[in-house]
C-alpha cells in the first residue's frame, strides 16, 4: 500500500493491531475482508476521496468504518501541513432507528472500551443520535395536549403513553402513542423565541449537549443529513455541527430519502394538523374553512378516478384530473386570501405550513416542471398532492459531493450487475473524479450453506388471474411442507399475498403469520414461533433479521421490479428506448432489491438455507435469467422439488 505520509502508514498499522489482536481478544470474530474493507475506508478519509462500499452480509462494515474514522482524527495532517488533531466530528447517516441504536449501545462502547485499555485513545469515545424535532418532545406542547384530554374518554394505552412523556424526551421510546397525540406534542418545526417553557426546554439542553466538542460521533438518518445540507445551502444555520467526515451506512436508501427532502407533500393529515394549530390560536374559523376547502377538492378528485373505472390503477390515476383544475384554483385563491388575513396574527411556523400548500398547489396549476408532480392515496384513499424533485443526483452532488469532505458510503446492495453504475448515477457521483470504488464478499460458504432452487415447470400466466394464485399456492405448499415451516414467503404485492394466504388457509399444517405495512408486533410473534411461515412484503425485504433456523426456507415469489409511478416514468423520459432504460434503470434497481431480500436467507456462518424464486422470467428461458444469477452469489441450483425434499 503507498503511504501519503508517514501518519497514514502509523494509522493502517494501528488498523493491523486492532483487528488482528485487541478486537479478538475482546471476543470479536474478525474477518480479512473487514480488516482490508477499514484499510479502503481509512485510505479515502485521510485522502479526501469517496469510497463506495458494497459489503456483503457479515462483513463487520460497521467496526471497520468507526475505526477508519477514530484513526483518522487520531492521525489526520491538517491542510495546512502541520500534524495535529481536527477536532470536528464523524457525521454517521443510517436508514433506521435499529441501526442508530445498535451504533450508540453496542458498537461505540464496546470499541472504546477496547481502545482506552489499549491506550489508543485518550478518553472515551462519545457518540450522539441527532434526529429531527418531530422525534422529540416540547413540554409547552405537551401540558396543552393533557389539558385538553383531561376529562375526555381516551383510549387507556394511549392516554398512558401521554403521559410517560413527562419522563421520556424521545418520541421513539414510547409505545402505543398514537400518531395524532405524536403530531400534536413533538417540538413544532419553528420554535417562538417568546415560549412561556423555553428557560427549561429539554429539547433546547439535548442541543447544547449535542453539539459539545467532545462529541465526536453525530448519528442522524439520511433526512436530517439532507435537511442540514440544505440549511447550509440556502444559508440558514446548520442543524449539525460543522463536521469533517461523512459515513453513509445503508446508503442504498441515500436518494429515496432526497427525493423526499427536495419535494413536498400535501394530504388530509397535514391540513387537519395545521387547522388544530389554528384553533389553537383562536383562529377556528379559518382552521374549518380550510378542511372544508379541502374536503370538498378530495371527493371531486375521487369521483372523477371514481369514473375511470377499471383505470383507477393505471398511471392516469397518478395526475391531477384536469377537470378539478377550477376546484384547485379557488382552493388556491382562497388560500391566497386567508395568509394575507393571518400574516404577523400566527406564529410563523403555521403560516410557513399555509404558505407552502399554496406554493404546491401553484405547481400543479402551472405544471411546475422542477418537479414530478402527481397524486397519491393515503390509507384512507383521499389524495395526497406530491411533489419530486427531478434533478435529485445534482441536489445530491451540490448539497454534499461538492462540499470536499470525504466520504464513505455503503451497504449491502451498492453494486449491480453492472457494477456500481447505477448508484453513482443515482448518488450524484457519475462524474466525480476523487470516488474509489470496493466490494467486501460476504465471508458465508454459500456454495455449501444455500440451495438456489427455481422450478424448471413454471408457466407464463396473467398477472392477477385465478391461474397465477393457485400456481403459486401450489409450489408454497409444497416448499413449506418440504422444510416443516420455518418459512418466509416474501412478494411484491400486498394484493397477490392476501390471494395466495387465502387460498393455503386451510392447506399447511403450520402457524401462518401475516405481516402488513408496519406490522412489528407480528414479526415479533413470528420470531416465537417454532415452525411458523411468515407471508410478508414492502420494508421485509431488507433490515429484518432471521437467524438460526427460524428461516430455513427463503420463498422470492416475484422478481422485485420497481411499481411503475411517475418519478419512474420521468426517468424513462430522459431515454430513447424502452430497451434501453428497462437494462440502465430497471434492472440494475432489480437486482439490488432482490440482494437485499436474499440477505434475509442467511445471516451467521452457521445458517443453511433454500432460497427459491417462483418467476417464470428467472427460468431456464426466462428473460432475466442471467441478471438474477448475475446478482446473487454462487449457489448449488436446482429445478426439481425432489432435490429441495
Amino acid at each position: 500500500m503507498c503511504y501519503k505520509n508517514e501518519y497514514q502508514k502509523r494509522a493502517h498499522g494501528e488498523v493491523e493491531r486492532i483487528f488482528r489482536e485487541l478486537l479478538p481478544e475482546a471476543g470479536l470474530h474478525v474477518r480479512e475482508e473487514q480488516i482490508r474493507l477499514c484499510h479502503e475506508m481509512l485510505d479515502a478519509l485521510m485522502k479526501n476521496e469517496i469510497t463506495l462500499c458494497d459489503a456483503g452480509v457479515g462483513i463487520g462494515k460497521t467496526y471497520a468504518y468507526l475505526t477508519a474514522c477514530i484513526l483518522m482524527r487520531k492521525y489526520s495532517v491538517l491542510h495546512s501541513g502541520y500534524s495535529g488533531c481536527d477536532r470536528r466530528p464523524v457525521v454517521v447517516s443510517t436508514s433506521s432507528i435499529a441501526l442508530q441504536k445498535a451504533i450508540i449501545e453496542e458498537y461505540v462502547p464496546f470499541l472504546s472500551d477496547v481502545l482506552l485499555k489499549a491506550d489508543l485513545l485518550q478518553g472515551e469515545l462519545k457518540a450522539v443520535v441527532r434526529k429531527g424535532k418531530e422525534h422529540f418532545v416540547c413540554d409547552y406542547r405537551l401540558a396543552q395536549r393533557l389539558e385538553a384530554v383531561r376529562d375526555k374518554n381516551k383510549n387507556q394505552a394511549q392516554m398512558e403513553a401521554l403521559k410517560s412523556l413527562r419522563h421520556n424526551f424521545d418520541l421513539d421510546s414510547v409505545h402505543n402513542l398514537s400518531g395524532f397525540d405524536r403530531r400534536l406534542v413533538c417540538v413544532p418545526k419553528f420554535c417562538s423565541r417568546e415560549c412561556p417553557g423555553k428557560a427549561g426546554c429539554r429539547y433546547q439542553k439535548y442541543l447544547d449537549v449535542s453539539k459539545k466538542e467532545e462529541v465526536f460521533i453525530q448519528i442522524c438518518n439520511h433526512n436530517y443529513l439532507l435537511a442540514d445540507a440544505m440549511h447550509r445551502m440556502n444559508e440558514y444555520r446548520p442543524l449539525l455541527a460543522d463536521y469533517r467526515a461523512l459515513v453513509v451506512d445503508e446508503a442504498h436508501k441515500l436518494p429515496e430519502a432526497a427525493s423526499q427532502m427536495y419535494g413536498r407533500s400535501i394530504g388530509r393529515e397535514d391540513v387537519q394538523e395545521i387547522s388544530y394549530f389554528l384553533n389553537r390560536e383562536h383562529k377556528s374559523s379559518e382552521g374549518k374553512r380550510l378542511q372544508d376547502w379541502f374536503n370538498t377538492l378530495s371527493m371531486e378528485i375521487r369521483k372523477d378516478q371514481a369514473g375511470m373505472g377499471d383505470d383507477i390503477a393505471g398511471k392516469e390515476n397518478f395526475y391531477f384530473p384536469a377537470k378539478c383544475r377550477s376546484s384547485l384554483e379557488q382552493v388556491r385563491g382562497n388560500l391566497s386570501l386567508m395568509l394575507k388575513r393571518l400574516a404577523g396574527n400566527v406564529p410563523y411556523w403555521i403560516f410557513r405550513r399555509l404558505e407552502e400548500m399554496e406554493e404546491l398547489f401553484g405547481w400543479f396549476l402551472k405544471k411546475d416542471t422542477r418537479y414530478v408532480l402527481f397524486l397519491q392515496p393515503d390509507g384512507r384513499g383521499d389524495p395526497v398532492f406530491m411533489a419530486g424533485g427531478r434533478e435529485i443526483p445534482r441536489f445530491l452532488h451540490d448539497s454534499l459531493w461538492d462540499r470536499g469532505f470525504p466520504s464513505i458510503l455503503t451497504s449491502g446492495t451498492l453494486k449491480a450487475g453492472n457494477g456500481f453504475v447505477r448508484t453513482r448515477q443515482m448518488t450524484g457521483l457519475e462524474k466525480k473524479s476523487r470516488v474509489r470504488e470496493c466490494v467486501a464478499e460476504s465471508p458465508f460458504c454459500y456454495r455449501e450453506n444455500c440451495l438456489l432452487y427455481i422450478p424448471e415447470n413454471l408457466k407464463a400466466t396473467l398477472k392477477g388471474s385465478r391461474e397465477e394464485v393457485e400456481q403459486l399456492a401450489g409450489q408454497i405448499r409444497d416448499l413449506v411442507c418440504s422444510t416443516f415451516g420455518h418459512t418466509l414467503v416474501l412478494f411484491t404485492s400486498y394484493t397477490l399475498m392476501g390471494n395466495v394466504q387465502q387460498l393455503l388457509r386451510d392447506q399447511i399444517p403450520f402457524p401462518m403469520v401475516q405481516v402488513w405495512r408496519n406490522s412489528q408486533e407480528e414479526i415479533a410473534r413470528f420470531k416465537k414461533m417454532e415452525n411458523a411461515v411468515l407471508f410478508a412484503a414492502g420494508s421485509c425485504w431488507e433490515g429484518v433479521d432471521f437467524p438460526g433456523d427460524m428461516v430455513s426456507s427463503l420463498i422470492i415469489v416475484k422478481l422485485p421490479f420497481s411499481v411503475p409511478d411517475p418519478i419512474h416514468e420521468a426517468q424513462r423520459e430522459q431515454y430513447r428506448s424502452l430497451e434501453s432504460y428497462i437494462q440502465t434503470i430497471v434492472v440494475p434497481d432489480m437486482q439490488k432489491k432482490l440482494r437485499q431480500g436474499f440477505g434475509r436467507a442467511i445471516r451467521t456462518e452457521q445458517d443453511t438455507c433454500v432460497v427459491s424464486i417462483l418467476d417464470h422470467r428467472a427460468s431456464k428461458k426466462g428473460r432475466y435469467r442471467g441478471d438474477v444469477l448475475d446478482a446473487l452469489p454462487k449457489c448449488q441450483m436446482v429445478e426439481r422439488i425432489e432435490e429441495v425434499e
